[in-house]
């Protein structure tokens, strides 16, 4: 099963929502810390994408700069830089840019009608893919997890962000907040006018605010807006520290995660609850959670399922994975608090499987050190 990569747009915008001013020159909007935040976020991405209309007004290089981090990604088997994508739809390429001549890979995604056009203009300096006679987002995406594509950081432009932000695509959005009023007719915003999903009443969970020197940076999960039908913060994070309560029972083991899980119902009451080598050495806590109750259980359908580790989507000892467990008893919401580190499998991708079947996948990031302690003897620090 290919997984689309958990997308995070990154944007730097005025304090009216301006990407840039209306002038040739490029407007600095970050700073110093900023852009040094940002090169941390380009050194974790597997890809960077960006529009062909930003190519052309900004022609940027898209690089890891820090050597330090290049450094790492080597070490990790990675190139020294992501693969770098452009999206066009005009096939409107210049290959005289600075995006073709540095860096590692690069991906052109268009559609059929300009295919011919821009891989002749492109020969030699990038693979160019089409996803169809119009722009498919979906079929870009699935075209990028089949490269192995985990991680894809966006960095516009605004028809980009637009785009992807109204067809629910987006998983983190990383704003920084410039102290600057561009106030130009026609300069470039970070968003347009659009059906967004959940209407203007939908408020989106907001996951991080730092202050870098006079820039702020706000990090929001697109995909958790807040509803009537959706528990609250406190309530998941109240269940998840259950869940990590759970995990601390687990014998110990030098060759698997500690984990705990709690089912919940639609009525917040608990319906059952496992933790790793809970009844046998190699039982996961979701698959311990969820074999306490039946398949056909009518309150799975409405309940959500609290996992202080990602759900895994590869194992060596069960023929069934707990993200394939969790699909196949129905439970269509999942709260975890840490992402499954590259420690026994390489490519954990749970989180990813269960969005792309439709799941609401939440994660409660302030939770994730908590959960990661009861592991700390996998990793030299207990």
């Amino acid at each position: 099963m290919t997984s689309r990569p958990y997308v995070v747009l990154s944007a730097a915008m005025s304090v009216d929502g301006h990407l840039d001013d209306s002038s040739d020159r490029r407007l600095l909007l970050s700073n110093a810390e900023d852009f040094d935040r940002v090169d941390e976020v380009r050194a974790g991405a597997d890809a960077i994408l960006v529009g062909a209309t930003t190519l052309r007004r900004d022609n940027p290089r898209l690089l890891v700069n820090d050597e330090g981090r290049r450094s790492a990604r080597l070490a990790r088997g990675l190139p020294a830089h992501p693969l770098k994508v452009t999206v066009t739809a005009s096939g409107r390429i210049d290959p005289g840019l600075r995006f073709w001549r540095h860096g590692d890979e690069k991906l052109v995604l268009t559609v059929d009608a300009a295919l011919d056009g821009v891989r002749a203009k492109l020969d030699g300096l990038a693979e160019v893919v089409s996803v169809g006679t119009a722009f498919d987002w979906g079929r870009a995406l699935d075209e990028l997890g089949r490269r192995h594509v985990r991680r894809l950081v966006v960095e516009g432009g605004g028809t980009v962000h637009t785009q992807l932000m109204e067809q629910d695509f987006a998983d983190e959005l990383h704003l920084a907040v410039a102290p600057l009023l561009v106030g130009q007719a026609g300069a470039p915003r970070f968003l347009g006018p659009a059906g967004y999903p959940g209407g203007p009443t939908a408020r989106m969970r907001l996951l991080e605010t730092r202050a870098l020197g006079d820039v702020v940076l706000l990090r929001y999960a697109p995909k958790q807006r807040l509803r009537d039908d959706v528990p609250d913060r406190e309530h998941d994070l109240r269940w998840m520290r259950r869940a990590i309560e759970l995990a601390e029972k687990c014998p110990p083991s030098d060759g698997a995660y500690s984990v705990g899980a709690v089912i919940v119902g639609a009525d917040g009451t608990e319906l059952s609850h496992g933790y790793s080598r809970e009844e046998d050495p190699h039982i996961h806590a979701e698959e311990s959670a969820l074999a306490k109750l039946t398949p056909d259980d009518p309150r799975l359908r409405t309940a959500t399922i609290y996992t202080s580790l990602e759900p895994c989507s590869q194992r060596r000892s069960r023929p069934r994975p707990c993200a394939d467990l969790i699909l196949a008893h129905g439970l269509p919401r999942v709260v975890t608090a840490w992402r499954e580190p590259s420690l026994f499998v390489d490519d954990c991708v749970g989180v990813e499987q269960l969005r792309k079947a439709g799941v609401t996948v939440v994660e409660l990031p302030e939770l994730a050190a908590e959960a990661e302690s009861v592991n700390a003897h996998l990793f030299g620090a207990g």
